[in-house]
């Protein structure tokens, strides 16, 4: 399965097709189209940003964003949903507007249709774009959509590529382990090294991981030196056995960090039955951002958070 985003353009029948693989399981990619936390970190192209303002993922429900430029420009977009099967396919029409959704006569209309299927290695997303006239689709495409959207999906490889899977390293036995997870709009290192001094602490698993340590996508734009100097994941031991985790979550990288979104308790429970009692219970009455289900990197994983405000994570990973 190829991870290079394919593109296709069929003027007789008004209609653009994007196909493109990714290395995770279908329950991960689909969640990462379907979330409106996760969509807002990969959509945009860079140096752009993605920023919902209301998503209700159900039939006849809309998504409604904004791209914001560098210099502080917004361009509203919405989606309003058609039909969704589950981990299926998703139908939809695509329009920009203004900021209370109304629509925007001077640009064109988009049919999606969105078509997620399991490979051997991974997932197959298939998106479909219909227009009503062909002179619609040569302005999408002179607008520079292709571009555009192939930034994003690069984007979205990356955030699968690098938020999940370094964590399959750092699971060593099946007993039951408590960590707190941490996240710093740039400043991992300087924290943990603070950290480290007052707890007398060490570095522990992958140590200090930075972004230049991790091969990207070759359809990501080049990352800056500084942004390549940042963590991707951290583990230090403080006190009694206690391991904190990091990451850092800059701007420049289209993430959004939020008081209350910093921190959370990282559960790694002993067994399968013991991870669903846990959310089932912690969970009920909160809001889950993941729901617990099996991931590609061979985790039983869900995060949300609970009826009190309380960030968690629940990872269960058996050691082979």
């Amino acid at each position: 399965m190829t991870k290079e985003t394919l593109f296709s353009k069929n003027l007789a029948q008004k209609k653009l097709n994007v196909v493109r693989g990714f290395d995770a399981a279908l329950p991960l990619v689909w969640t990462a189209w379907t979330d409106r936390k996760i969509l807002d970190q990969w959509w945009a192209p860079k140096p752009y940003m993605a920023e919902t303002k209301i998503m209700d993922f159900s039939e006849g429900g809309l998504w409604m964003y904004c791209m914001v430029g560098p210099a502080g420009d917004r361009t509203w977009c919405r989606v309003d949903y058609h039909k969704i099967e589950p981990y299926k396919s998703i139908s939809s029409t695509v329009g920009f507007c203004d900021e209370q959704g109304v629509e925007n006569a001077d640009f064109p209309k988009m049919h999606w249709k969105q078509e997620f299927s399991e490979t051997e290695d991974g997932t197959k997303v298939n998106v479909e774009i219909s227009f009503d006239k062909i002179e619609d689709l040569e302005t999408i495409v002179q607008m520079g959509f292709q571009e555009g959207f192939t930034a994003g999906l690069s984007n979205l490889d990356l955030y699968l590529s690098t938020h999940f899977k370094i964590r399959q390293e750092l699971k060593t036995s099946n007993a039951a382990r408590v960590t707190t997870y941490l996240n710093f709009p740039g400043k991992t290192e300087e924290a943990f090294n603070f950290y480290k001094g007052v707890f007398n602490g060490e570095f522990t698993g992958v140590g200090l991981r930075r972004f230049g340590d991790i091969e990207m996508p070759k359809e990501m734009p080049p990352m800056s030196a500084a942004d390549q100097k940042l963590i991707i994941h951290a583990e230090l031991t403080i006190m009694a056995g206690h391991v904190l985790m990091a990451t850092d979550s800059p701007e420049s990288m289209g993430f959004k960090m939020e008081h209350g979104n910093n921190m959370h308790i990282n559960l790694e429970p002993e067994s399968k039955a013991e991870t669903k009692r846990l959310f089932d219970a912690l969970s009920a009455g909160g809001i889950v951002t993941m729901p617990l289900q099996e991931m590609f990197w061979g985790a039983y994983f869900a995060s949300f958070t609970d009826q009190y405000g309380i960030n968690w994570m629940l990872n269960y990973q058996e050691k082979k």
